[in-house]
């Protein structure tokens, strides 16, 4: 896995986590009578910071898969060249740019 989508995997569950912790607190002053599903919603309002961090910085736990190096396709020889034919050499030398005096000599 990218490291970007790595990271933007942990967000995505950081924002799920503190979505889901936004609806207890709503709930938690919404809901009446209060009775144990308000404590209930109090422990995930308060605990699900704690586990959203946690789950946002914990190692993703997907396998890592190494690199895998494809072969590669065989290509054909080109035709060998006759042997009474010489290989074509193209030598290029540089010499110095001749000077103006010596051009009027």
């Amino acid at each position: 896995m990218a490291p970007e989508d790595d990271e933007n995997l942990r967000i995505r569950n950081y924002l799920l986590t503190m979505a889901v912790r936004l609806v207890c607190i709503i709930l938690c002053a919404v809901v009446v009578p209060y009775g144990w599903h308000t404590a209930l919603f109090a422990v995930g309002a308060i605990a699900l910071p704690y586990i959203a961090v946690v789950i946002a910085n914990a190692a993703s736990g997907r396998r890592v898969t190494t690199a895998e190096n494809p072969t590669l396709a065989q290509l054909e020889a080109p035709p060998a060249a006759p042997e009474d034919d010489a290989p074509t050499v193209i030598r290029i030398a540089e010499r110095p740019a001749p000077r103006p005096e010596d051009e009027t000599s």
